[in-house]
């Protein structure tokens, strides 16, 4: 009986491998039909046919006005041999491949590898959806994902655009294009030069993944970029890592940079700097909006304003600084206007005002009637805090900028100014090219050499960088070291308001009027100090020579008091505006930077 067991147990074992056996087969067999369905070529046209049996295989030759399709996708050749097992095919001559949706590929040589769609194309290679052209001589093409690719220079076209590669992959289903090698993307509106770009023939979007140029209005305008994106229909540029965008005269550079051509409308971030080279001034800044229609520009995060004239060099710093064009007015009056610490101060104002009409030395520039001012801009002393002052700005969009106007700088906050000759310090201020003169304004400070000028403002006006004159409209003091710095010897002078000229960017001779007073050390013929003189008057000429006072001149209700060096109180011997602030002097360029 065991027996008869264990005869059972083999015999069902044997059936279970029978039928495991048939079930392999079975899905085998299936698996064979299924890509047989799948590589099925069929023969719908040739004018004759021939077989031949070799050592890689067997294969039959169709010639003359041959046709082949699989599924949706027709061959046409003049000649084909084809594989009779893989069903694998090389087409000579005349090749056309045409797809259900219009698409189409021409060459003088195909090979198919038909299980995978895969067509590799040569000699004379054109592919088309109907609206883009890529020519090539060497193409492999995905009829599945309907892909193209090429490493022996392409050239892809529309009616409007052309790109030519060395290498390329070209997806018709999408419109995307990579290209790589020497690239060049030409269309009526712009050109760009690359070495790895994304392109999509539709949107006409590129993406950049190497150094590219993207040039626009016959060269004005030429952007720079590594890495970013390019909207070609609207002129959008979005570019990461630091790039450049050099627009009809205006340079701007930056870690990030966006830029619409359409509405002139500019943003850039990180080490970022704007350059003028018309105006031949430059701003550094971390930040900056620019509204090329319009002119202006915003810049903040440390900026630094850099005015260059030859060998001439100005340094500006402050928390912000906004530039936009000057607008031409016609002056009616004349009348001046001298501004006090209460006062408020308009740019109208600061333009064309500060001039004491009874002041017959009130530098030239400042007399002469202007003809541009800023626009319905100010800077107010608002209410606040002790000795806090908040300053704002009112600005008209200018959307019809004249590109002929001089532009101005207005900086808020923490100003600081360093040039070879002067320095200087105050919380905002303006720069007008159109007279070349700077506006200091709350709590200005100027240091020329070994003289420092204090006022409610201080104007000075440039000459190619040079500084030509200053002017105090009130509360004007200045103070010049006399000897050595331990000795704190100081001259100083005091009055309602001042006006220096330079030469040769050094003060030369100022005067003070009215209400003029001084305090000034003289010294005998051997240049030994013997003593103050200490006088008041309704104007007073100071004129200076190897940066120091050389004399004082007086006039009109002149009082004077002499009083021996032995005698003279040093701590002591101040005028009442008295303040020596060498601490706060900018001693080099590089602090502005910081």
């Amino acid at each position: 009986m065991i027996n008869n067991q264990g005869d059972a147990v083999k015999e069902l074992l044997k059936a279970l491998l029978s039928l495991c056996l048939a079930l392999i087969s079975l899905n085998a067999n299936a698996q064979q039909t299924d890509t047989a369905n799948k590589v099925k070529i069929t023969i719908l046209n040739s004018k004759f046919g021939s077989y031949t049996k070799t050592d890689s295989g067997e294969y039959n030759k169709f010639t003359g006005d041959v046709i082949l399709q699989q599924g949706t996708d027709t061959l046409y050749c003049d000649s084909a041999y084809q594989n009779s097992t893989t069903k694998n095919f090389e087409a000579f001559s005349n090749v056309k491949i045409a797809q259900k949706d219009g698409t189409q590929g021409t060459s003088d040589y195909l090979k198919y590898t038909a299980d995978k769609k895969l067509a590799y194309m040569r000699g004379n290679v054109h592919l088309t959806d109907g609206k883009n052209r890529l020519h090539t001589e060497d193409l492999t093409y995905d009829l599945g994902t309907k892909t193209g690719v090429y490493n022996k220079g392409g050239v892809l076209e529309n009616d409007s655009t052309k790109v030519t590669s060395n290498a390329g992959v070209y997806n018709v289903n999408n419109k995307d294009a990579r290209f790589t090698g020497h690239v060049v993307i030409l269309d009526p509106q712009y050109k760009i030069v690359s070495e790895d770009v994304v392109y999509n023939t539709g949107s006409k979007l590129t993406t950049f993944y190497a150094p590219s140029t993207v040039t626009r209005d016959s060269g004005k305008s030429i952007l720079q970029t590594s890495n970013g994106t390019y909207d070609g229909i609207n002129g959008v540029a979005h570019f990461v890592g630091h790039s450049t965008i050099w627009n009809d005269g205006q340079y701007i550079e930056g870690d990030t940079l966006s830029y619409n051509k359409l509405t002139g409308y500019g943003l850039a971030n990180g080490h970022v700097i704007s350059i003028d080279t018309n105006h031949h001034s430059t701003m550094y800044c971390g930040h900056a909006e620019y509204f090329q229609k319009q002119r202006i520009l915003w810049a903040t995060i440390k900026p630094v304003l850099v005015q260059v004239n030859g060998k001439d060099t100005l340094y500006m710093r402050a928390d912000t600084f906004y530039s936009a064009p000057m607008t031409k007015v016609k002056v009616v009056s004349r009348k001046s206007k001298v501004v006090s610490a209460g006062d408020s101060v308009t740019q109208k104002n600061m333009s064309n005002a500060f001039v004491d009409t009874s002041a017959a030395f009130v530098p030239a520039g400042l007399r002469k009637d202007t003809t541009w001012a800023i626009p319905k801009a100010a800077v107010k002393k608002k209410k606040g805090k002790k000795n806090e002052r908040v300053n704002t700005i009112h600005v008209v969009d200018t959307a019809a900028a004249d590109t002929t106007a001089p532009l101005y700088f207005i900086g808020y906050h923490h100003v600081r100014i360093f040039s070879d000759s002067l320095q200087g310090k105050c919380d905002s201020v303006s720069y007008t090219r159109s007279d070349s003169t700077i506006r200091m304004i709350y709590a200005p400070i100027a240091w020329a050499h070994n003289s420092q000028i204090t006022g409610d403002t201080i104007l000075m006006q440039l000459d190619s960088n040079h500084i030509k004159s200053l002017y105090v409209p009130n509360n004007a003091f200045v103070v010049s070291q006399s000897g050595p710095t331990k000795a704190k010897l100081f001259d100083q002078v005091q009055g309602k308001t001042l006006t220096a000229y330079f030469a040769n960017n050094e003060i030369d001779h100022m005067v003070v009027m009215p209400d003029a007073e001084s305090i000034y050390y003289t010294k005998d013929e051997k240049n030994a100090y013997v003593g103050t003189d200490q006088a008041t008057s309704r104007r007073m000429r100071i004129f200076f020579k190897d940066q120091q006072i050389r004399r004082i001149k007086f006039e009109d209700d002149v009082h004077h008091t002499a009083t021996p060096m032995m005698m003279v109180d040093i701590p002591n011997s101040h005028l009442g505006r008295f303040k020596w602030l060498i601490d706060q002097r900018p001693k080099t360029k590089e602090e502005l930077f910081e």
